[in-house]
């Protein structure tokens, strides 16, 4: 029975890495589909700006893309929601409208006006222009932005996670609360919730007040932990790469601690006791800049900047392929992309949960030192 799990764990990340190859050398940044490659990145060029195509958010969902018989390029996902709030007010529409052009800027036209996407930004025209016109820096110059409160590949990803959690801890509650042996998914997520309290909750933040956090790291480290895994999908799903999200989890967790912290908490920050008075406000100040900007910043950018760099890697692997093919050799440059990027993907898999651990440790660590019991110096 282990030979046989840890023959489909193998073959999983086998798969997953094959599959990777597969999308990488049919997909493409869309603005070479109107090459006669039929959209394939081949070039160093075309490898580097599929890359940061891949790393970045987007308003629809692309699964993957290849070449027709008749050379026509086919993109293979699902649209999401465009919610714009504009100079008109509010206007809605489905990303599919932009035809699956970032660079060729379709204009789409809603409630009179006329909106154009670039670099994965959407634009509103301004009155009377039929067209998009740029500088020579190419920046629009009539066209600005507008708040984009759209259903994005990040949000849906977010939503997405947030109902799965749902549904399997409620599930596991339920069994819980039956007296059921858990089952399923049920059994993967048992032991974790277990490690998490034991191991990150109850040493950080003390047995008194554990009980009163542990809901809230257990959310963030499962949250950070699946969404990692789903990064490692070859779909270009990257949510915890998004500072956006880095930084969102971050604020959460300074809210948390800063509210929490108890009056001993702020009275060591503020006016440490033990130290000469004229050194006290320098102090403060110190501390202030720690708790509210160091910590929350060095949460958001270990996540995100691990993250990123572990996508970049795997995917600039699987480009050797394409970039030393005609120094080694199609089969030469295949295998060797082929043997580095499965390597690479087994370490993913350990930071994908690495990453959720800190965060959540970190988490602890600072909800610890804010609601810990200190003794009054004298």
């Amino acid at each position: 029975m282990k030979v046989a799990q840890k023959s489909i764990k193998f073959l999983t990340i086998a798969l997953i890495a094959l599959f990777s190859a597969t999308i990488f050398a049919s997909g493409s940044d869309k603005k070479h589909d109107n090459q006669n490659d039929g959209g394939r990145v081949n070039t160093k060029e075309e490898v580097d700006a599929y890359i940061k195509h891949h790393v970045k958010d987007a308003h629809d969902f692309s699964l993957f893309s290849y070449t027709s018989d008749t050379g026509e390029r086919i993109h293979v996902g699902f649209p999401l929601p465009v919610i714009l709030w504009t100079s008109e007010g509010l206007v809605t529409f489905m990303s599919s409208e932009f035809h699956h052009n970032d660079d060729g800027h379709v204009i789409v036209e809603k409630k009179g006006l006329k909106f154009a996407k670039i670099h994965s930004k959407i634009y509103e025209l301004d009155e009377g222009a039929a067209h998009v016109s740029f500088d020579e820096t190419h920046h629009a110059t009539n066209a600005h932005k507008v708040l984009d409160f759209s259903i994005t590949k990040t949000v849906f990803g977010i939503l997405l996670v947030g109902l799965l959690m749902l549904f399997w801890f409620s599930r596991l509650a339920k069994q819980y609360k039956t007296k059921q042996i858990p089952t399923g998914f049920s059994r993967v997520l048992e032991p974790l919730i277990i490690y998490v309290r034991d191991e990150i909750a109850k040493p950080n933040i003390g047995e008194k007040h554990y009980r009163r956090f542990t809901g809230y790291l257990m959310t963030v480290f499962f949250f950070i932990w699946i969404l990692n895994l789903l990064g490692m999908l070859p779909f270009g799903f990257n949510v915890t790469g998004q500072i956006a999200v880095t930084a969102a989890l971050a604020i959460f967790t300074l809210v948390v601690y800063t509210f929490s912290g108890n009056k001993g908490y702020w009275m060591h920050m503020i006016w440490m006791p033990g130290v000469p008075v004229l050194i006290r406000p320098v102090l403060a100040i110190i501390e202030l800049a720690g708790a509210l900007i160091i910590k929350p910043f060095s949460l958001l950018v270990r996540l995100f900047a691990n993250i990123t760099a572990g996508h970049i890697v795997v995917m600039s692997l699987i480009a050797i392929m394409f970039t030393l093919k005609e120094t080694m050799g199609v089969a030469g440059a295949t295998f060797l992309s082929v043997v580095l990027s499965f390597l690479i993907i087994l370490i993913e898999i350990l930071v994908a949960f690495l990453q959720a651990y800190i965060f959540t440790m970190l988490s602890a660590l600072f909800i610890g030192m804010a609601v810990e019991d200190h003794a009054e110096a004298h």
